[in-house]
């Protein structure tokens, strides 16, 4: 199984940067599954129903998120009713939506997807690590391929979950921070792991929001209104082979494409 992993998208010069990447993508690395992180998809912060559907019509198959999940009312019923967007699985129960569930690949039978959210410097969520034991063993039997969504500001965070799931689940891939990574391993037990996938979203800007509002913050300690930057959009994703049969990622490969200009 070839699994597509696509970092947070960002606005709607990341949701370009989808449409216009993904089907060659696709067809590149005979994909048979596609994964994205739609924390920021609405104005860089959230997301909508319209914007989610629009992800899903452009061909990604699971739409994962975090911190920014309910930053619109209008996203609770939406991802209440929709099996194909997911929540952190830590949240509190009675949370509406889903952190788990088994989905249908192309060709290759079927995939459990786990969405997580780590607790250092964000929100004090339900333990990660026991959320994603009670989740693996909801999915046991179900599926041999388990991949997970580590949405996590500290990188000792994401280590942690990787080290703690290695050989329990096929990758846990790390994302909320927009840089992507160069430390993308297959662990000692065959989970394929990265901190950071990346972001989809402008490149020239500060993890995607322009960057005059965030060095104005960042000098004089003063707020300021964080907008969507525009320009020349990249696009950060990871592809990861997986053994159906026993669940042990083969490779795990970084994925960076360039679209020229917002459209």
């Amino acid at each position: 199984m070839n699994l597509l992993f696509i970092g947070d998208i960002v606005g709607r010069p990341g949701r370009t940067a989808v449409r216009a990447c993904l089907g060659d993508l696709i067809e590149r690395h005979e994909v048979d599954f596609t994964i994205a992180n739609a924390e920021n998809t609405a104005g860089g912060l959230g997301a909508t129903p319209r914007v989610a559907e629009e992800l899903l019509e452009a061909g990604v198959d699971v739409l994962t998120t975090g911190n920014h999940v309910w930053r619109h009312r209008e996203f609770v019923e939406f991802a209440e009713d929709e099996r194909r967007v997911l929540r952190p699985a830590n949240f509190p129960p009675g949370t509406p939506g889903r952190g788990a569930e088994v989905y249908v690949t192309r060709d290759s039978g079927p995939l459990g997807v786990m969405n997580l959210m780590g607790r250092v410097f964000m929100e004090p969520l339900d333990c990660p690590f026991r959320a994603a034991d009670r989740e693996i063993e909801a999915l046991h039997g179900k599926t041999n391929v388990i991949v997970v969504d580590m949405h996590a500001e500290a990188t000792s965070e994401k280590i942690a979950m990787g080290w703690h799931l290695d050989g329990r689940v096929s990758a846990v891939f790390g994302t909320h921070t927009h840089v992507q990574t160069a430390d993308e391993r297959i662990l000692e037990k065959g989970t394929a792991y990265i901190s950071d996938v990346g972001m989809a979203g402008p490149r020239d800007s500060i993890i995607g929001m322009k960057r005059e509002a965030v060095l104005e913050r960042f000098v004089s300690g003063m707020p300021a209104r964080f907008e969507v930057a525009s320009g020349p959009v990249i696009l950060n994703a990871v592809v990861t082979s997986i053994d159906v049969e026993t669940g042990r990622a083969q490779s795990i490969v970084r994925v960076t494409e360039f679209v020229e200009a917002e459209t």
